[in-house]
C-alpha cells in the first residue's frame, strides 16, 4: 500500500492523528521517524521536506498502520538509539530504553572520576549491548566486558560491537555464572536485569508483546530473585572498593537497596531517579 496523500506534510499529520487515536504518546516523534525511515534520511531532513512541499513517500502508509498496532517503532526502522550510538535491534533483543541511559551515565560517570589507568568493566544481562557500547564509546581506555543469556540478543550484541567497530567481549552465558577468569578483578559492574514480578502484565503493549519474556521477568513475586543473584555474581566480580549499578522496576527503589544492604557485601547504597522522577538505578560499592 501507497500513501493516498500527495504532500509529505499532510501524510505525516495523518500519521500523527492516526497514532495518537491508537494511544501512542509520541506520536509526533513517531511519525517524523517513520517518515525519516520511509525516505532514508534524517528526521532533520523530513522536517525541511515538509516546509518544501514534497511529496509523501511510498510505503509511510504501512508502516504507521503497524505502529498503530503497537509493534515498536525500532522493530520497524530497525534501529534504537542510546546514548551517543545507533543500535540494531529487532525481534528476539529488548529495546533499549531512555531510562537505561541513566544507567549507563552512573557506571561511565564513576570511570571518568576513578584515577585507574585502565579500569575491567563487565556488564550482566547485556542484551542488545547498549550498556557495554555505551560504556567503550565513551570511555575508550576501559577494558569491557558483556554476558548475554539469550542466543537471539547476544547475536543482536555481536551485530551492534561489529557493526560500531567497539572493542567490547561479549559472551554468550549465564550472568550469575559469568567470567570466572575475572573474579576480584573487576572495578565496574553495571546491569539491567529482568526484574518485572512474575504475574505482573506490562502496561506497554511494546513491551508486553514484542519484548522477549527472558529480559523481562525477574524470576519472583516482587520480581527481585535474578536481581540479587545477579548482584551476588556482582559482589564475586568486583574488588574491594569496586562499583556497581542495578536498573530497577520504579517500584523497588526501596526493596532492592534493602536487600543489597542485607547481605552485608556492599557499602555507600543509594537509589537514583530517572528523569521522569521515578526509582530507577541503585549504585553500591563493594565492602571489604
Amino acid at each position: 500500500m501507497t500513501s493516498s496523500l500527495s504532500s509529505l506534510q499532510e501524510a505525516v499529520r495523518q500519521a500523527v492523528r492516526t497514532l495518537a487515536d491508537a494511544g501512542i504518546d509520541s506520536a509526533g516523534a513517531d511519525a517524523v521517524a517513520l517518515a525519516a525511515h520511509a525516505l532514508k534520511t534524517t528526521t532533520g531532513e523530513v522536517h525541511r521536506l515538509m516546509i518544501m512541499g514534497s511529496p509523501a513517500p511510498d510505503g509511510l502508509g504501512d508502516l504507521v498502520a503497524e505502529r498503530a498496532r503497537r509493534v515498536p517503532l525500532q522493530h520497524l526502522t530497525g534501529t534504537a538509539g542510546f546514548r551517543r550510538l545507533e543500535l540494531s535491534v529487532g525481534p528476539g533483543v529488548f529495546v533499549p530504553r531512555f531510562e537505561t541511559e541513566l544507567v549507563a551515565g552512573l557506571a561511565i560517570s564513576h570511570l571518568i572520576r576513578m584515577d585507574r589507568l585502565v579500569a575491567v568493566v563487565v556488564d550482566l544481562c547485556t542484551g542488545s549491548g547498549a550498556i557495554a557500547l555505551a560504556v567503550k564509546d565513551e570511555v575508550p581506555e576501559a577494558e569491557v566486558h558483556a554476558v548475554e543469556l539469550s542466543d537471539l540478543a547476544h547475536a543482536w550484541a555481536v551485530r551492534n560491537r561489529d557493526d560500531l567497530g567497539l572493542d567490547v567481549d561479549i559472551r554468550l552465558g549465564d550472568a550469575t555464572l559469568a567470567f570466572p577468569d575475572l573474579e576480584a578483578a573487576v572495578d565496574v559492574v553495571v546491569s539491567n536485569p529482568p526484574y518485572i514480578p512474575v504475574g505482573a502484565v506490562p502496561n506497554d503493549p511494546e513491551v508486553r508483546d514484542h519484548d522477549p519474556e527472558v529480559a523481562l521477568y525477574g524470576g519472583s513475586s516482587d520480581g527481585l530473585r535474578i536481581p540479587l543473584e545477579v548482584a551476588a555474581r556482582a559482589a564475586v566480580l568486583l574488588r574491594q572498593g569496586g562499583f556497581f549499578v542495578m536498573e530497577h522496576a520504579d517500584v523497588q527503589g526501596s526493596s532492592l537497596p534493602a536487600a543489597l544492604g542485607a547481605t552485608g557485601s556492599w557499602r555507600d547504597i543509594q537509589d537514583h531517579e530517572d528523569l521522569n522522577g521515578r526509582p530507577r538505578a541503585v549504585t553500591a560499592v563493594r565492602s571489604g
